[in-house]
């Protein structure tokens, strides 16, 4: 009986793909992996090599080397206040918003009343889109019917939220910062719920105090949320373009890119050279944090 149960397991252990599973796993895998070169890598790869050409869309493409390049840095003067905004975003979403996400995750950890009213309340502003997040913006920043003004009582002379350079890029960041804190507090609470509670019942016992458990315990399996946060940062569009199409001081590299490829322009090489760029930058932060994650699953 053994001997024919051990013959039974030998063969289903060496049993081959047939043809149909063959075209399943064909369907399942391949499936994606096509639609992930056509709409990420393709378009990705295709403007590395318009970055290098002079095209407007219809006519010959002409291969101009890293000329697009040498002006965007040089000749063209929307580029450097649109980076220095994009660096903004960054460190505004980064300093102010994703921290106090991670308090009121970790008030809401702890369990305080209405935890759940707190929770739904902080993260609807998360179902809607950053469009609708500026259009809401311009009904509160608004100059003349503006929620604001109107409760400041601005009305001689209300001041221009929206239309002055100095105030517009502020008032946006908190808008977006509105939204974005409700997106971090709820990666930040399933992290925290996902924590085991023996390493923190350990730390304890070793003597680490709530603070020090919490930033050598807890904290480091939440740094993917951070990653997010350069992402959400550097892919700002939707609201600045909602507000005023993203000009008058709410430049950014995306606003950019969007002009020159598809506005009347239609420099689709020197919109793509902008492109690689703000791609440059991205890769250098999400490549930063793969290596320190590889580093430290080694050193585990």
């Amino acid at each position: 009986m053994s001997f024919i149960s051990g013959r039974r397991t030998g063969r289903r252990g060496s049993r081959r793909f047939t043809r149909r599973d063959l075209v399943v796993l064909g369907v399942l895998l391949g499936l994606p992996v096509l639609l992930d070169i056509a709409v990420v890598w393709g378009p990705t790869l295709a403007s590395v090599v318009l970055s290098f050409t002079s095209w407007d869309g219809i006519g010959d493409i002409e291969w101009v080397g890293t000329r697009n390049y040498t002006d965007v840095f040089t000749n063209y003067p929307q580029f450097w206040p649109a980076a220095r905004h994009n660096l903004l975003w960054l460190a505004f979403l980064g300093l102010v918003a994703t921290p106090f996400g991670l308090l009121l995750a970790v008030l809401i950890d702890r369990g305080v009343r209405f935890s759940r009213f707190y929770q739904s309340t902080l993260y609807m502003p998360v179902v809607l889109s950053l469009a609708v997040v500026g259009f809401i913006a311009q009904l509160v920043f608004s100059r003349d019917q503006g929620a604001l003004n109107a409760v400041l009582g601005d009305t001689d002379s209300p001041t221009d939220w929206l239309g002055d350079p100095d105030l517009n890029i502020w008032m946006v960041l908190l808008a977006a910062a509105w939204r974005h804190t409700g997106y971090v507090m709820i990666l930040y609470l399933a992290g925290l719920k996902a924590v085991d509670p023996s390493l923190k019942e350990a730390a304890a016992i070793d003597g680490a105090s709530e603070a020090q458990t919490f930033f050598r315990v807890v904290f480091p399996t939440l740094r993917p949320v951070g990653v997010i946060t350069v992402i959400e940062s550097l892919r700002a569009f939707d609201i600045v373009y909602a507000v005023n199409h993203g000009r008058n001081g709410l430049e950014l590299l995306s606003v950019l890119v969007t002009d020159n490829i598809i506005g009347e322009a239609s420099r689709i090489g020197f919109g793509s050279a902008i492109a690689v760029v703000l791609l440059t930058v991205s890769l250098g932060f999400v490549v930063t944090y793969l290596v320190q994650e590889l580093r430290g699953e080694k050193d585990r």
